[in-house]
């Protein structure tokens, strides 16, 4: 199974259209701050979408987060701007531990990371439309499930893409 997961689209849908193109997912994940652009996700992709609420998103019905079980893992899906992710991965990080999670996907800072923190791996896709690292590359996540419930996550950026294929 795969899993693309994406955050910080802003209203913008063309890049999310792109990187849903270019991977094919089974399943999306939304880290929130769609700004609307999560309804339309089910227009873009028969998978199935599990979005969260972020700072941006107001006046939604969307959770604030999302606790799933993946393979063999515990995951917690959160925008992460009531957890200070900008300060640290202290409140976070124990949110994930009292939920019974081993991994925490978060976006809001727009940069893309993969970290182990405590037993826990810390993870931000990054943003689609708005990036902030120095690269300023327009980054996604995929997570690779395989058949033991074992995970395999990567960052990949639009840019990477266009790179490797020409364009």
């Amino acid at each position: 199974m795969k899993i693309l997961v994406v955050s910080d689209s802003h209203g913008r849908s063309e890049n999310l259209r792109d990187a849903i193109h270019i991977e094919n997912p089974d399943v999306i994940y939304h880290l929130g701050d769609g700004q609307g652009v999560e309804d339309n996700l089910w227009m873009m992709s028969e998978a199935p979408c599990e979005c969260v609420a972020g700072n941006c998103d107001w006046g939604g019905n969307l959770p604030s987060e999302v606790v799933l079980e993946v393979g063999n893992h515990v995951i917690l899906l959160t925008h992460g701007h009531y957890y200070g992710v900008n300060y640290g991965y202290e409140k976070i990080a124990e949110a994930a531990k009292n939920k019974g999670c081993d991994i925490v996907l978060y976006g809001h800072t727009h940069v893309p990371t993969i970290d182990h923190y405590e037993n826990l791996i810390i993870a931000n896709p990054g943003s689609i439309s708005y990036p902030r690292q120095n690269s300023r590359e327009h980054t996604y996540m995929t997570i690779l499930v395989d058949n033991s419930g074992e995970l395999k996550m990567d960052l990949h950026s639009l840019e990477e893409y266009d790179r490797t294929h020409g364009n």
